[in-house]
């Protein structure tokens, strides 16, 4: 086979994913991202008011509604919820502190196949053990810059 043929093969299978996939509503999805996202900026603005109303410091808030958040996130991934308001909202319910611990349980979620040590206790860290190990690693190196630096 020549690379001639190879180019034609690719310009097929160009025409053949361009004629089979859906055209995708970009406005839409970008305003429900913006939409959704907003929402659950507010409810966390909403307990954050509530909170303050009670008193508390700003470091006491501020770790509570990210617990409250991360909690409701994980409640509704474990209901099974939560990947339909995804499916709705798009990238607006993903990327809040919601996504990333709807990504962490998601996985923890598929235990009942496994097991509860190997399915639980290996999956919940399939996207939490990344992120925990590289966030952790950079956190060490910019203090180690920063050490230096000033």
């Amino acid at each position: 086979m020549g690379k001639r043929d190879i180019n034609k093969s690719n310009d097929e299978y160009a025409g053949l994913v361009k004629e089979t996939s859906p055209n995708s509503p970009v406005v839409k999805n970008c305003f429900r991202a913006f939409v959704s996202g907003g929402i659950i900026c507010c409810i966390g603005q909403f307990l954050l008011n509530v909170f303050s109303s009670f008193g508390m410091t700003a470091e006491s808030r501020n770790t509570l509604v990210s617990v409250i958040l991360i909690g409701a996130a994980s409640l509704l991934t474990g209901l099974g919820w939560y990947s339909k308001i995804g499916k709705l909202c798009g990238a607006g319910s993903i990327v809040p502190i919601t996504g990333f611990s709807n990504s962490v349980t998601a996985p923890a979620v598929e235990f009942k196949k496994e097991g509860f040590v190997l399915g639980l206790g290996a999956k919940i860290f399939i996207v939490a053990g990344p992120v925990i190990l590289y966030g952790t690693l950079t956190s060490i190196l910019v203090g180690i810059i920063y050490y230096f630096v000033r």
